[in-house]
């Protein structure tokens, strides 16, 4: 099938664009779309809404603390196959969700219903879907692309979104009519035979695969001067070794932000809607605001990815940051849905085009040679930013009977986070602005 789409003279890295940005919308839908279980799942198990709650706490933890081992099992073995193995694991053990309840082991012992959840859920699928997450998706189209790469990558992030928007209310539907355990099994099927399929099909570690080259440049041996748009630039940071980038300001300054991106939008996936109920919203009326933050997601990584592609990406990224901060703002001193409607629209803008930025940045600085392992070195940050503020948000809560002292200390964090994408030195580092092409090839994706 690859064979046939490349003879039709389309630059095949569109292909694999459209790939994994189904990979991205089945996996980060059916994943987010834990929301929707809570209740009845809590109904029929038996279990409170805080052990639930941990469960879900426990899988972004282990989430983001495999991101490191996931990327490098990507410069390893290649996109193609990480991403692969992930949707059958992914699929499968969504599945088996279906499934809860407490097991007898080899009529050794039980295992309790809580710890079958955790082990599924906030291990196994938790831990698998970061095999088709924006580390290895982000790594791949980097390959693919170069001067389109902030509009790659940001069409496949916008895939995560667009699943959150499409598939969490389909879910909430089917609970409805078909029950929980049957609304697992339909998620996991849509993975395995849909996008497992398609990115088995479709996705290709690099161009010399297909004999292209990135952004559909002729192929190898036809005539690339020097001169060519085309041609590999190298810049001064770009690292054969992964460790090497820790030596230098950029990794840092970009992770340092990104652990703050994490901090500042898990606790509002957890903590949006009862704060808004709080500030005397109806609870659908907070839904429906967050819906609308969700939608505006897939405008707003589109648009920044287009924009940094012609403009530079570390003002664009400081100025998400800065957006966000000053939606924070708002929503702590703006009188009651006021608040809850500008935070939706003006973080709806920058919610997830942090994580397409920050993946091409990394790219443009420090090469692809070691991206998995970089990537998946922020995502950790970012994750474990998450689980904390998942718990700081309740934590806090629970002392001040109160959401703003957790959020407003989230919103400062913004100020730093700021401060960091904005300092970064991209003109001097990055390969997008150096003015001597190299005639290097493109580096090979491990397993290829």
């Amino acid at each position: 099938m690859a064979s046939s789409l490349r003879k039709n003279g389309i630059f095949y890295g569109w292909f694999v664009l459209a790939a994994t940005f189904f990979s991205m919308f089945m996996v980060t839908g059916a994943r987010n779309g834990f929301g929707a279980f809570v209740i009845p799942m809590e109904n029929e198990l038996e279990l409170d809404r805080a052990t639930i709650s941990l469960a879900i706490a426990i899988g972004w933890f282990c989430n983001g603390i495999s991101q490191p081992f996931i990327g490098r099992l990507y410069d390893r073995y290649g996109g193609r196959a990480v991403i692969t193995v992930s949707l059958l694991v992914v699929g499968t053990c969504t599945m088996v969700l279906s499934l809860v309840n407490d097991v007898s082991v080899f009529g050794l012992f039980v295992l309790d219903r809580f710890w079958f959840l955790v082990g599924i859920y906030g291990f196994v699928i938790s831990v698998a879907s970061g095999g088709a997450s924006l580390v290895t998706i982000h790594a791949v189209l980097a390959r693919w692309f170069s001067r389109k790469r902030g509009l790659a990558i940001s069409i496949s992030t916008a895939g995560a979104s667009a699943g959150s928007l499409l598939l969490v209310p389909f879910a909430a539907f089917m609970i409805s009519s078909v029950g929980w355990r049957s609304t697992w099994t339909v998620l996991g099927a849509f993975v395995v035979f849909f996008a497992l399929p398609l990115a088995w099909l479709l996705v290709r570690n690099d161009p010399t695969e297909m004999g292209e080259q990135q952004d559909g440049g002729p192929a190898p041996g036809e005539g690339v001067g020097a001169g060519s748009s085309n041609a590999a630039r190298r810049g001064p940071l770009e690292v054969d070794y992964w460790r090497d980038a820790l030596k230098s300001a950029p990794i840092w300054q970009l992770t340092g932000a990104y652990f703050v991106c994490g901090m500042t939008t898990a606790i509002i996936s957890a903590h949006y809607i009862p704060f808004a109920v709080e500030r005397g919203v109806d609870p659908r009326v907070a839904a429906l605001a967050f819906g609308v933050m969700s939608a505006l997601n897939i405008a707003g990584v589109l648009a920044a990815g287009m924009i940094s592609d012609k403009l530079g990406r570390k003002n664009v990224l400081a100025f998400i940051y800065a957006g966000r901060g000053v939606a924070y703002v708002a929503l702590l001193t703006l009188p009651g849905a006021w608040g809850i409607w500008f935070f939706a629209v003006v973080a709806g803008f920058s919610w997830i085009a942090s994580a397409a930025l920050t993946s091409s940045l990394t790219a443009d600085i420090y090469g692809l040679r070691t991206m998995g392992t970089l990537g998946g070195t922020s995502t950790f940050a970012h994750q474990i930013g998450g689980a904390v503020s998942i718990y700081l948000g309740g934590a806090l809560y629970d002392m001040f009977d109160s959401y703003t002292v957790p959020f407003a200390i989230a919103g400062s964090l913004l100020i730093g986070a700021t401060i960091a994408a904005f300092s970064i030195r991209e003109k001097q580092y990055s390969a997008k602005f150096q003015q001597a092409p190299s005639q290097q090839p493109l580096p090979t994706a491990a397993g290829s």
